[in-house]
């Protein structure tokens, strides 16, 4: 396996960590996959930084294990630099179906792949 190949893999295992509701109901597990930097632009449109989201993110869609769960297609991921991997991906929750951008990124060995950054737009009932 490639380096790149191992990069973004690494990246979309994390992507899919994150959807699994025991992740989301838990801070600390959640918290080992967000950087402190972590910045969200989310569906609704508003912005989580770090704290804000692991505050929430229990509470939010996908998080309880008898609700609906994060169904993700299509995910792929690209290098953009060393330690910089882009991960797109669309995904259905109930009936809503989104397409997400998030940007994974590894400072150091010790540290592993963090997600960075994430965006989420909500793709319109008949929108292809």
């Amino acid at each position: 396996m490639s380096d790149e190949t191992a990069q973004v893999a690494a990246a979309i295992a994390g992507e899919l960590r994150l959807m699994d509701p025991e992740v989301r109901a838990s801070r600390e597990l959640a918290g080992e996959l967000l950087d402190p930097e972590f910045v969200e632009v989310g569906a609704s449109g508003r912005r989580f930084a770090y704290e804000q989201l692991l505050a929430e993110l229990p509470d939010k869609p996908g998080a309880s294990k008898d609700g609906p769960r994060y169904e993700p297609s299509g995910m792929t991921g690209v290098v953009l630099a060393p330690g910089l991997v882009q991960v797109t991906f669309e995904a259905r929750l109930g009936d809503r179906r989104s397409r997400h951008s998030s940007l994974w990124r590894r400072r150091d060995e010790r540290s592993g792949w963090r997600m960075y950054h994430h965006h989420a737009t909500v793709v319109p009932p008949g929108v292809e």
